[in-house]
């Protein structure tokens, strides 16, 4: 399912609140929630905590779960119209990002170590040729 709309996405979210508690008659979970709308997991977290900062729903942590209650259904209208459910979609790009910057400042830290480890025994082979040569030079002439 293709989210549109943080307005949207919230309306469905307390719509299925309310289907699950009456069909249910217990307040549901975030998961019940999340399998009802085919939301992910972190989409469903997500738009919960929105509402919770809103007021719109009560998000209770009990022996039982986390359970959700709807608080006052009329601070959905507080939200913009066509504001976008997430910024998950520039998080996430800012976060591969970060991971590819990450990942070259590796490749080139493994480049300079192999570099390093190649120039020592590029010098350990020059020193045991120069030590052999220093060793087999005058046996030779023996």
């Amino acid at each position: 399912m293709e989210s549109t709309d943080l307005y949207s996405d919230a309306h469905l979210t307390v719509a299925a609140i309310r289907i699950l508690e009456r069909r249910n008659s217990v307040p549901p979970s975030i998961e019940d929630v999340c399998n009802f709308l085919s939301f992910s997991l972190e989409q469903g977290n997500f738009i919960c905590r929105k509402l919770g900062g809103i007021e719109a729903i009560e998000i209770v942590e009990g022996a039982f779960g986390t359970r959700l209650f709807i608080k006052n259904h009329l601070a959905l209208e507080e939200i913009p119209k066509g504001m976008k459910t997430s910024g998950m979609d520039e998080e996430l790009k800012k976060f591969q990002d970060s991971r590819k910057e990450f990942t070259k400042k590796i490749e080139s830290i493994q480049a300079q170590q192999a570099e390093k480890k190649k120039n020592l025994f590029a010098d350990l082979e020059n020193q045991l040729k120069k030590h052999l040569d220093k060793k087999s030079g005058p046996d030779r002439e023996l």
